[in-house]
């Protein structure tokens, strides 16, 4: 037995070809493999290119030229020139009728509530009804004044007079017991109801004339330093628009809303007055407006055309010195002193240091 290579009987030069051929062959199978078994090397990790953080730079302004105004503003309301709160002048008495509700039209001198004053009424009634004899003893004691004492004469002509009092006090008493438009208006507010038990000058009714409304607003005490009665005034009415008016009154009271004394009695409030107002006039006053309606009024206390300005950041001050810096064409920045005028809330007058179209640099 034998074995016959396959190669025998081939030429030497075939096979050594086919030697080669396969060598080449095993040698880039083997190196496929052997990079397969080889530790794989590690990939360089690529860092983020890190841009390190600008300086913040100041913001740089352009002297500019505009009509430059200083407003005063306050807020306020619709309210009327003749309005008045109505109260009783006695406590812990009890309501015996009211004769209005809100929104009705009175007379003046039109009974609007009452106390019940049933037992005074009573009272009233006993002691007039002693006083007619009182007026009969006085007659007679007239005629017997020639016999009489000068003593006893006038002590019979005081007691005379201490029943008449008594009488005019108790009318009185139940007299204000009652309320009385004191003008012609309508009812605002109704607060009080049958029965209730009052107390003495609280308000319990406003009346007020509705055909006389004024613009009433608040503002702040350096603002009243800056206004002037005559001054144009713009009114933003809730729900009517815009209207042109001027300043009529300035505010020259506070209210007081303490209702009681020092002792912590009782006393009459004080009436609900227009003089801790500003007021505005609108000539013609618009038509269907209500009283209470909320309002905004704007008043322009200076007004200067061409002026020259730069942003409030833009002024520097140190030491009681104004000043701004400067930029130059070249980039250069140099500090200039100026002399300021007018400011706003946004915006501050150069009169003198700075023209317009130079570079400020803010703050």
């Amino acid at each position: 037995m034998y074995t016959r290579w396959l190669t025998a009987g081939l030429p030497v030069h075939r096979f050594t070809k086919r030697i080669t051929a396969l060598s080449l062959t095993v040698a880039v199978v083997l190196t496929i493999a052997g990079c397969g078994l080889l530790p794989k090397e590690e990939t360089e990790e690529t860092l983020p290119s890190i841009t390190p953080p600008k300086l913040s730079q100041k913001p740089v302004y352009t002297v500019t030229t505009e009509t430059l105004e200083t407003k005063v503003r306050g807020i306020g309301e619709l309210k009327s020139k003749q309005m008045e709160q109505l109260f009783f002048i006695d406590s812990d008495k009890r309501v015996k009728d009211v004769y209005v509700k809100p929104g009705d039209s009175v007379a003046s001198g039109q009974l609007l509530a009452e106390l019940d004053t049933t037992a005074m009424e009573r009272e009233l009634r006993t002691k007039k009804l002693r006083f007619r004899t009182n007026e009969l003893q006085m007659i007679e004691t007239l005629r017997k004044a020639d016999e009489m004492e000068p003593e006893d004469l006038e002590q019979a002509k005081i007691d005379f007079e201490l029943a008449r009092t008594d009488i005019i006090t108790l009318e009185e008493n139940i007299e204000r017991a009652k309320i009385y438009a004191s003008f012609s208006g309508t009812v605002i507010t109704v607060q009080i109801s049958k029965g209730d038990q009052v107390q003495a000058y609280t308000p319990v009714i406003a009346v007020a004339d509705l055909t006389q409304l004024i613009v009433a607003a608040t503002i702040s005490k350096d603002d009243q330093k800056t206004v002037a009665i005559g001054m144009d005034a713009n009114v933003n009415i809730n729900a009517a628009g815009d209207f042109k008016g001027k300043v009529k009154q300035l505010p020259t009271a506070q209210q007081q809303n303490q209702n009681r004394d020092p002792w912590g009695n009782p006393q009459q409030p004080e009436k609900e007055t227009l003089e801790k107002y500003l007021l505005v006039t609108i000539e013609p006053f618009p038509k269907g407006l209500n009283l209470g309606t909320p309002l905004s009024v704007v008043i322009i206390t200076n007004r200067k055309e061409n002026a020259t300005v730069i942003p409030s950041a833009a002024l520097r001050t140190h030491a009681g010195r104004n000043y701004v810096q400067v930029v130059d064409s070249d980039g250069a920045k140099r500090e200039v002193d100026v002399e300021i005028g007018q400011q706003t809330p946004t915006a501050i007058e150069i009169i003198k240091g700075l023209t317009p179209g130079q570079k400020v640099v803010g703050r």
